[in-house]
C-alpha cells in the first residue's frame, strides 16, 4: 500500500486480520488491537524502522508496517502493563478510506490444512509457554518483546532510510540534516572526550526526592534544564531513572499528566516489573529520535513515552512540593 503519514485508513474487520495470522496466533497482532476494527484513523508515521530497546543494537529495519495516530496498547491482555507502547500495524490489516484512492476488496488465502488464527489462540499466544498464567514467574509476549524477530539490523549510514523518512512524510528534510549533524558531532565528541549536545551532567552521589502526589489530568510544567541537572548523579540519573537528552526539548513546557505507571513488562525477559519509585508520563512528551548521543537510532518513529521524576516537574497554579534527600 505504501501508506504515508497523514493518510486516512480503516482498520479491517476482526476476521480479516485473524485470517492473515497462522493458527498459533503469531504475535504480529495483539488482542488489544481488535477493539479498533472497523474504525478510521490517520497514519501517524511509517514504521520502516524502529529502535532496539532489548539488546540496544541500534536501528532495526521493518517492512510494510505503520503506526496509527494515538493508538497505543492498553495492556489489558498483558497483565495490565502500563507502558502504553505505540502499536505496530501491518498494511495488510488496513485499507485506505475516502477520500483516498479505491482499494480492491481484501482477499485472504488461508494456508492449506489450516483455518487461520482464532481470537482464543491470539490470547493464548500472549502467555509464554512454561509459565502459569497469574503466577509470579509468568512471562508475556508482545510486539515489544518479539521486536528482534520481526526486524533486521539497519546501519545508520544507509542513506536510503533517510530518503524513506522524507518520502513517507515521517520527517522533514531540514530535520534530517540537523539530526545527522548533531549525531556526527556527538560521535566525534564522544571519541575525543568532549561535551556532547545537549550537554547533560550531574554531580551528586545521593539524589534528592520530591513528592507532588501527581495524578492523571494534573497540569505541570517541566523545570528548566539547569534545575534538573542539580538533581542528577554522575550517571545522569535520579534514583536510577535516566534523564535522556531527548527530554531536554520539553524543559519549560506545560503538559497534562497522562499516567502514573506502576507495572510494565520487561522487554528483555517478558516478566512483569513493579516500579519501585514514582514515574510520571506526560501527555505528548515522547522520544523524537533526533537528539541521540550516537547516530544508530536516528528518527525512530516509535514515540516512546519519557518517564519523569516528580522533582523534575512543578505544578501549574498548585501547591508546592515537599523535597528532601533520598530516604
Amino acid at each position: 500500500m505504501n501508506l504515508r503519514a497523514g493518510e486516512l485508513v480503516e482498520v479491517r474487520s476482526r476476521d480479516e486480520i485473524l485470517a492473515t495470522l497462522d493458527e498459533q496466533g503469531r504475535l504480529e497482532a495483539l488482542p488489544e488491537m481488535l477493539q479498533f476494527c472497523g474504525q478510521r484513523f490517520r497514519v501517524f508515521k511509517r514504521a520502516d524502522k524502529t529502535c532496539d530497546t532489548i539488546e540496544q543494537t541500534g536501528t532495526r529495519r521493518m517492512y510494510h508496517t505503520v503506526h496509527l495516530d494515538g493508538l497505543r496498547c492498553d495492556g489489558q491482555a498483558h497483565g495490565g502493563c502500563q507502558m502504553r507502547c505505540l502499536l505496530f500495524w501491518k498494511e495488510a490489516w488496513l485499507k485506505r478510506a475516502a477520500p483516498g484512492p479505491a482499494v480492491r476488496p481484501f482477499e485472504v488465502a488461508a494456508p492449506q490444512g489450516a483455518e487461520g488464527c482464532t481470537e482464543e489462540a491470539l490470547h493464548r499466544a500472549v502467555h509464554v509457554s512454561g509459565a502459569d498464567p497469574g503466577s509470579k514467574g509468568e512471562r508475556y509476549a508482545c510486539q515489544a518483546t518479539e521486536l528482534l524477530r520481526a526486524t533486521w539490523i539497519l546501519k545508520w549510514w544507509d542513506v536510503r532510510q533517510y530518503i524513506r523518512d522524507v518520502r513517507s512524510k515521517n520527517v522533514r528534510l531540514g530535520d534530517i540534516v540537523r539530526g545527522i549533524a548533531i549525531a556526527i558531532f556527538n560521535t566525534i565528541q564522544r571519541r575525543r572526550g568532549g561535551r556532547r549536545y545537549p550537554h547533560i551532567r550531574g554531580t551528586l552521589t545521593k539524589t534528592p526526592v520530591a513528592v507532588l502526589g501527581l495524578r492523571p489530568g494534573d497540569e505541570v510544567r517541566v523545570k528548566p534544564k539547569e534545575e534538573i541537572l542539580e538533581t542528577l548523579d554522575v550517571r545522569r540519573r535520579n534514583r536510577g531513572l535516566y534523564f535522556d537528552p531527548e527530554m531536554v526539548r520539553y524543559c519549560g513546557r506545560t503538559f497534562k499528566v497522562l499516567a502514573r505507571p506502576e507495572r510494565i513488562i520487561d522487554e528483555r525477559t517478558g516478566r512483569m516489573l513493579t516500579l519501585p519509585t514514582e514515574c510520571i508520563v506526560l501527555d505528548g512528551a515522547t522520544c523524537v529520535g533526533d537528539l541521540s548521543i550516537h547516530p544508530n537510532r536516528l528518527f525512530c518513529p516509535r514515540s516512546i513515552h519519557s518517564f519523569w521524576r516528580e522533582i523534575w516537574l512543578e505544578r501549574v497554579g498548585g501547591r508546592r512540593e515537599s523535597e528532601g534527600p533520598t530516604p
